[in-house]
């Protein structure tokens, strides 16, 4: 439980990091904002969060220090492999229809379902008409994306996946490895656009066909999960397509906003044609 001053001191903190720097955590759900922002203060060994504040704004590199602690960080590839298999029975079949694809990853982390999805539309034959742009707020999270190399113990579970989500192919067949990681990029390189993004205070900068931001908006307090889900709607074609995570829903959608559930149990829906947003 925080002390009054506690409360205090993080509002200053937050308010900080947006008025000298742009990001903005303000409308993040607090409690796992606390939580990220106690341990860092643990981890520079400071007494107060103020002390943290004095450091962000004086001392080189706590920035960023703590941007890596309060960035979405949770992800794997072919995470809920059963959204891949929908995806790719379901939603894929009339992505065929386009003459061209444009598919938004918001929130991508360091790469990993980027990488999942790419492979999907390699697999499905979609590959030269897709162009797949991958943000995220983090800098040194989209810099290890965009090497596209994870850790090589963690492909066994990521194999598994792959073949839950509809993989036919041997996973190994999309890789290189070292004695420590596995290298995705060369294969898909022409597909992948990566760029630094702030989903609270970036606008939209394309049209798209999908737009995927999954297990992100469970962070943010009501407020704004409407303010991006105006973002989203504005950001997709008519009858484009969105997927959440499984604890996400369109429970907090701003009025005028609406989805045909799709495939409500995935948290795949499709943007009603015709109507404002």
């Amino acid at each position: 439980m925080l002390t009054e001053v506690q409360e205090v001191e993080i509002n200053l903190l937050l308010e900080a990091l947006y008025q000298m720097y742009g990001y903005d955590f303000r409308g993040y759900v607090r409690a796992s904002l606390t939580r990220r922002i106690l341990n860092r203060m643990k981890g520079e060994r400071l007494p107060t969060i103020t002390a943290l504040l004095e450091k962000v704004l004086h001392v080189p590199g706590t920035l960023e220090r703590l941007l890596n602690d309060l960035s979405i960080r949770m992800t794997e590839m072919y995470r809920d492999p059963s959204f891949f298999a929908a995806f790719r029975t379901e939603v894929v079949p009339l992505l065929r229809e386009l003459p061209e694809i444009r598919i938004w990853h918001a929130g991508c982390a360091t790469g990993e379902e980027v990488y999942s999805m790419a492979i999907l539309i390699h697999e499905e034959g979609l590959a030269e008409k897709t162009k797949i742009y991958a943000t995220d707020m983090n800098e040194k999270a989209l810099t290890a994306a965009q090497k596209g190399a994870f850790p090589l113990k963690k492909m066994q579970q990521y194999t598994k996946n792959y073949l839950k989500a509809g993989g036919s192919k041997a996973f190994s067949e999309y890789y290189t490895t070292d004695h420590q990681c596995a290298y995705f990029k060369p294969l898909l390189d022409d597909n992948l656009i990566f760029a630094q993004h702030n989903l609270v205070t970036d606008g939209s900068f394309n049209e798209f066909h999908v737009i995927l931001c999954r297990n992100v908006m469970i962070y943010f307090a009501n407020s704004l999960q409407q303010q991006v889900h105006r973002l989203f709607y504005g950001s997709l074609a008519a009858g484009g397509f969105l997927g959440l995570g499984s604890k996400e829903s369109i429970l907090f959608l701003p009025k005028g906003v609406a989805y045909e559930e799709f495939n409500p149990h995935e948290r795949i829906y499709r943007k009603m044609p015709n109507l404002g947003g």
